[in-house]
């Protein structure tokens, strides 16, 4: 049976090698270069023959990314001319499995073609054993704590109970609360995310109940709440440990009643929402500290759920990477084919404070700036990690690499607290109680005679 395989470049130049694919079992089909723009999947080519002629293929500026996006093995056909091209030779040695000059070598050309298609058929197949190990629930990880994860959830997604997730900062809450309305009875309605760290706490009130027209200054028009919105379907209420007491009390009226009324009118209006809340604070704690509900706990922990965090199932990491390079494809530089063995041990040793979120940003930042086929460890940022991790305590690691993340968030933002929050992904009441437990204070101004601190 043929293989098929790719032939790009001008006609004239693609004539010749037709018939002589065709007499080694090779099924060319033949494109030129706007073809690669449409990426049709090309008939399932697994490798392609690009012909570097004298039709000007590399004069194309976006010519890297567009063979980098078909996700072929690419191997040369040019000239010797050509390659004293410093353009052409960069883009051989970046992105081509293999170069052959003109006149060409049939049977070195005929060995290379078969080994580029036979790597190219394991990697599918290695792809094809990730792609089935992926996990449940539109999550990525088989390990133990993640099977232990996927348990609960079987059950949670069957009851209509509030769900209480925690779970450090980074570790997925959002992603599980979206795979219990997902996978519930709710899943074709309405789910509406609700930040309470992120909304002003004279603002709580509006947001989460609504309010008519009329009802205080600038109030111009009914506007409808979050719970409102979330009717039928299900709400996610997300760092649900800043939401202000006053608002916990209405909260807790809902819970009981499934009933609210919007600001400025006396109507209740019935809500079937499903609430689902989450945080990566001791609530309990914050019980005992006054600075939440205690009847309100009870009412939203019914079905509690944890996400563990990423150190604790290093038996993910390789595959969360693998999702992560898969994911942002677009991002990765022309040559990198995926990571080196180096680069998965050491992210397997490192105690990543910032969880999955802290991986997604390494990775993405590896995937553009890496210059070699294979992400190494120092394209992570991780060259250190391993030692950081054997020579002291994990807590204290993990405290030190929390705070040179922050440092250096606050660097960039000019220590603006809302700035650096919105990049950190947390809100403004998590990033001031993190300054406070790492000891991180207000920079001292250093222009100007009133001097003061920039927080």
């Amino acid at each position: 049976m043929s293989r098929r395989i790719l032939l790009l470049g001008a006609r004239r130049e693609c004539v010749d090698l037709v018939p002589l694919l065709k007499a080694a079992g090779w099924e060319p089909i033949c494109v030129e270069r706007d073809a690669l723009d449409e990426n049709a999947g090309f008939g399932g080519c697994l490798i392609g023959i690009a012909v570097i002629g004298d039709s000007g293929l590399f004069e194309d500026s976006n010519l890297d990314e567009a063979l980098a996006r078909t996700g072929i093995d690419w191997i040369a056909v040019t000239t010797s001319a050509a390659i004293r091209n410093p353009r052409v030779a960069r883009a051989l040695a970046n992105l081509f499995l293999d170069f052959h000059t003109l006149p060409l070598d049939v049977h070195r050309l005929e060995y290379a073609l078969g080994h580029a298609h036979g790597k190219a058929m394991l990697r599918r197949q290695v792809e094809s054993l990730a792609e089935s190990g992926k996990g449940q629930f539109g999550m990525v990880g088989t390990g133990q704590p993640m099977r232990a994860l996927y348990r609960i959830l079987e059950k949670v997604v069957r009851v209509d109970a509030p769900v209480l997730i925690s779970g450090e900062s980074g570790t997925g809450k959002e992603l599980v609360a979206q795979a219990v309305h997902r996978q519930s009875r709710r899943g074709h309605r309405a789910f509406v995310p609700v930040n309470c760290g992120a909304i002003p706490a004279s603002l709580m009130q509006v947001h989460l109940f609504g309010h008519e027209k009329g009802s205080f200054t600038g109030a111009h028009h009914r506007v409808i709440g979050s719970l409102e919105a979330a009717d039928g379907g299900t709400i996610l209420l997300d760092e649900i440990g800043d939401l202000p007491l006053e608002s916990q009390a209405s909260l807790l009226r809902f819970l009981q009643e499934s009933t609210i009324v919007r600001i400025g009118s006396s109507t209740p209006i019935r809500i079937d929402a499903r609430v689902v809340a989450a945080t990566h604070m001791d609530l309990a704690e914050a019980v005992r500290a006054g600075r939440f509900r205690e009847d309100l706990y009870y009412r939203l922990n019914v079905l509690h759920v944890v996400v563990p965090a990423l150190r604790d199932r290093p038996e993910d990491i390789e595959a969360l990477a693998g999702h992560v390079f898969d994911t942002y494809r677009g991002y990765r530089a022309p040559a990198v084919r995926g990571f080196s063995r180096e680069a998965i041990e050491t992210m397997r040793a490192y105690a990543w404070p910032g969880n999955v979120r802290e991986l997604v940003n390494r990775v993405q930042k590896a995937m553009i700036m890496c210059e070699g086929a294979l992400i190494s460890a120092e394209d992570l940022g991780l060259n250190s990690a391993r030692g950081q991790c054997e020579s002291i305590p994990l807590s204290r690691a993990r405290q030190h690499a929390e705070r040179d993340v922050i440092m250096a968030a606050l660097d960039r933002n000019t220590y603006n607290m809302a700035a650096t929050a919105r990049e950190l992904g947390v809100s403004r009441v998590t990033l001031y109680r993190l300054a406070q437990r790492l000891a991180i204070r207000p920079r001292e101004r250093r222009t100007g005679a009133n001097g003061g601190k920039s927080w």
